[in-house]
């Protein structure tokens, strides 16, 4: 994932966010949830209830960016430990996991 950002880190929020949310509503999960700062040079990404949707929320320096990808068929991985409330990725491990299919799992279509 190429951005105009040099990532200084890297937090998966683990617990499924409201995909209605958007920019203001990621930023109060950054500050009340996770207990940082927005305004740093990380990346924040989150989840959906289903794992078939992220969205990684971003400060560049000029305002807040927000990006969004769908899966049609699969699922996003989760760590199974129930105790993290969240993640530290580092820029290898976010490139893979949002762009090699076989680290999704296959959605029930039934």
């Amino acid at each position: 994932m190429k951005m105009f950002i040099e990532p200084s880190d890297i937090y998966m929020h683990l617990e499924a966010v409201d995909f209605r949310k958007s920019i203001n509503g990621l930023i109060v999960v950054v500050e009340q949830q996770l207990e940082l700062s927005p305004l740093s040079d990380a990346l924040f990404v989150f989840s959906n209830k289903k794992r078939d949707k992220l969205k990684i929320l971003y400060w560049d320096k000029t305002g807040f960016e927000l990006w969004h990808k769908r899966l049609e068929k699969q699922r996003f991985k989760r760590p199974k430990d129930d105790q993290l409330t969240r993640l530290v990725l580092t820029e290898k491990n976010i490139n893979t996991f949002i762009g090699v299919p076989f680290l999704y799992e296959l959605a029930n279509t039934e």
